[in-house]
């Protein structure tokens, strides 16, 4: 379901936590990074659960079974259960199943995970190209996967075995900063056969099916910090989403964003749940949220007035966006957010 061209963020009279029943939480760079709980998650979280919504943790990273994110979770003082827990993982094997028979063998490229959600659709997860494979699954295998389990790929591949992975996010966010995702080790394997994966995870349908599937969320909120994954996936599963600003996405890409990758919502971070969204109003050529009017002017945006940073960051996207239309807005807005401190 098509969302159309989004011009500005929205606004919410009521906290988000209450006009929606469920969160579809992102983990890396919302929840925790590198293992560590970002700040006012843990708080955040728990005052919405027991305002009655529900939080689910829907991540791209396949390395980890449900069992252990939910453990991980709790260590950080987050209640939560195994089937709070929907991963690429769990998706990638649904999709391998709805094409292979069941007891079907799988050349495993990743981690745990993935082996465990492999076997929870009853295929076999095998460890050698030359074990028969019915199909290839790759998905993250963590900062020491060795170099030959992209080679066990190359060479089942080359031999025309199907080829599906969990997700093509490039870089995934830790505590001393960027580093490959399991995107980057998929380009390994497409530039040595040629070939490409079928893809389950964000921002494609397939993690959209297996996260409503499991959850049974009616009016769900994707909560995530990228615009190509996280909001992407609310845009084409037509949900609502909420950027919080504690990962990979700053002010400067989310004024460039195209329509698909545009949230209906910006906030810090996870507090944003616990309070209304301000709006933003037209006044001429200008958009006005809290003390800020973002105008587009020639070949940069402009912005006046003073109040919250998050108030000019959301009239600067109103502006960006509508000077944009389709397609990501060309004008400058280096000066307006370096006066906001993003």
């Amino acid at each position: 379901m098509s969302q159309g061209v989004r011009t500005r963020p929205e606004g919410s009279a009521q906290a988000l936590s209450e006009a929606y029943d469920t969160a579809l939480l992102d983990l890396d760079g919302v929840v925790y990074a590198g293992g560590d709980a970002i700040a006012h998650a843990v708080d955040s979280l728990a005052t919405a659960r027991a305002g009655g919504m529900h939080l689910a943790y829907v991540t791209n990273n396949a390395l980890r079974t449900p069992d252990a994110v939910a453990a991980h979770l709790t260590e950080l003082g987050i209640r939560a259960q195994a089937s709070d827990v929907v991963t690429s993982a769990q998706a990638v094997a649904r999709l391998i199943a709805d094409q292979v028979p069941r007891g079907a063998r799988v050349l495993v490229i990743g981690g745990e995970g993935l082996r465990v959600a492999l076997r929870e659709r009853g295929l076999e997860p095998v460890e050698s190209a030359d074990d028969g494979p019915a199909a290839v699954a790759q998905g993250y295998g963590g900062p020491g996967m060795p170099w030959g389990r992209l080679a066990e790929a190359c060479y089942a591949v080359a031999r025309g075995v199907p080829w599906f992975a969990s997700n093509t996010d490039l870089t995934i966010p830790g505590a001393r900063g960027i580093a490959p995702g399991n995107g980057a080790a998929v380009e390994v394997v497409r530039i040595a056969t040629g070939a490409r994966p079928q893809v389950a995870g964000k921002p494609l349908p397939p993690m959209h099916r297996e996260t409503v599937l499991r959850t049974g969320a009616e009016r769900p909120l994707v909560v995530g910090d990228r615009l190509d994954t996280d909001i992407e996936g609310a845009f084409n599963g037509g949900v609502d989403s909420l950027l919080v600003l504690t990962g990979v996405t700053d002010g400067a890409r989310l004024l460039a964003a195209p329509p698909q990758h545009r949230p209906t919502y910006v906030d810090a971070d996870l507090r944003g749940l616990l309070t209304g969204q301000p709006g933003i109003t037209r006044e001429g050529d200008g958009f006005r949220c809290g003390g800020w009017t973002a105008t587009p002017g020639a070949d940069r945006l402009e912005l006046t007035g003073d109040g919250e940073a998050l108030d000019g960051l959301r009239a600067l996207c109103a502006a960006a966006w509508t000077a944009g239309g389709e397609n990501a807005c060309g004008l400058d807005g280096g000066k307006a957010l370096a006066r906001l401190g993003l």
